[in-house]
């Protein structure tokens, strides 16, 4: 399989980096981190460029490209500001489901909206008590003529308090078998009874937005509701299947920017007379970083490039997901060890780079989970 990248492929790589770096200040990293802000003005940036609407179609104003060349452009972000980078490249979350099962009413009116008048979209999935047990999603959904009435709360939401409309899962009837009757709503923020309360203090992302959102007696008409009814357990899988090697690329982004400072540290940093880079142990854990990094780099581009061929492989968007994040746990963690205790202190990126790491490992499917979907898939029925 020949993963050598295209010209125009390699110009969107270097584009978002160039653009990471000219416009995610060291200021503004800081500023976001500390103060917990929404970089409205960058994201509109990137959205004036097409970085954040590269997936979607070009007669819906996006710039119609595929899952891998989102996944260059994630990685070159993350290289340089996790936080900033998830922001921007996250204000159109969810519209992934919207491309995948949406009629064309649908895409016309939302995907435009994000296009043309910069709107901000949700996934709401998560519940105080479904996380990797989706199906245990309590949200009710129900059908009162011809409107549909939701009622239900959700939690950890990216998004949640800034959006202008959310995917929301919900339960429509009760079936045996837990994922039946799973439902998608498209709901607009400005409904009466929704209500978002963003979660502060976060351990890492803090540029980023993640709220609670209450949903009381909210009524949406038919035309609303995403695909077939009762289908929406099947409709997340596959969003899954798209969007984790998009997490994968953001590891790698985390690790590779870890890295990158751990390198110029090593290089200036001296001790017992020499840099800590002439020391062989600090030589051979470089070595084990690079080599790890470009592991996890080279399957999440495979997992993406399978996805933008129309060859999803559920078990290779596992493996790059859960590989890639554990890579970027460990190499930032690495990255903080060979600082020393100046790795610890905020005036350091690399401390930041640390917190931002944790939580690869934990949305869109924790790496247990994902070591489940790749042990079932390889395993098959028993």
């Amino acid at each position: 399989m020949d993963f050598r990248l295209t010209h125009e492929q390699l110009d969107i790589k270097r584009a978002a980096r160039e653009f990471a770096e000219k416009e995610f200040t060291p200021e503004l990293m800081e500023e976001c981190d500390r103060e917990e802000k929404y970089p409205f003005e960058i994201v509109k940036k990137a959205r004036d460029l097409g970085f954040s609407t590269i997936k979607i179609p070009e007669e819906y104003g996006g710039i119609g490209l595929t899952l891998l060349e989102e996944a260059l452009v994630t990685e070159e972000f993350y290289r340089v500001s996790p936080g900033i980078g998830n922001a921007c490249l996250s204000s159109t979350f969810g519209t992934e489901l919207l491309i995948l099962f949406g009629n064309n009413d649908q895409k016309g009116r939302y995907l435009k909206w994000i296009t043309e008048r910069h709107a901000i979209s949700a996934m709401a999935t998560t519940e105080p008590e479904a996380g990797s047990d989706v199906a245990n999603v309590k949200t009710k959904i129900i059908k009162e003529g011809d409107e549909w009435v939701i009622n239900g709360t959700k939690t950890l939401i990216t998004n949640g308090s800034i959006c202008d409309f959310a995917l929301v899962l919900g339960r429509t009837y009760e079936e045996e078998k837990r994922h039946h009757g799973l439902t998608f709503a498209i709901v607009e923020s400005k409904m009466k009874g929704f209500k978002a309360t963003k979660i502060r203090n976060k351990l890492g992302l803090r540029a980023s937005d993640t709220a609670e959102i209450s949903l009381k007696d909210v009524r949406v008409p038919n035309e609303n509701i995403l695909g077939e009814a009762g289908k929406g357990f099947y409709y997340l899988m596959e969003f899954f299947n798209h969007t984790r090697p998009r997490v994968a690329a953001q590891a790698v982004g985390i690790a590779q920017g870890a890295f990158d400072i751990a390198m110029k540290y090593v290089k200036e940093r001296k001790q017992f007379g020499k840099p800590i880079a002439a020391f062989q142990h600090t030589q051979f854990k470089i070595a084990e970083l690079a080599t790890r990094i470009q592991a996890a780099r080279l399957l999440a581009y495979q997992a993406a490039w399978q996805c933008s061929i129309g060859e999803t492989k559920p078990e290779l968007s596992s493996m790059a997901k859960w590989f890639a994040g554990e890579t970027a746990v460990y190499v930032s963690d690495w990255a903080v060890q060979m600082h020393g205790g100046y790795g610890y202190i905020g005036e350091y990126p690399v401390e930041r780079f640390y917190r931002d790491a944790k939580l690869m490992e934990l949305y869109e499917g924790t790496k247990e989970i994902q070591k489940l979907v790749i042990a079932k898939r390889l395993i098959g029925k028993i």
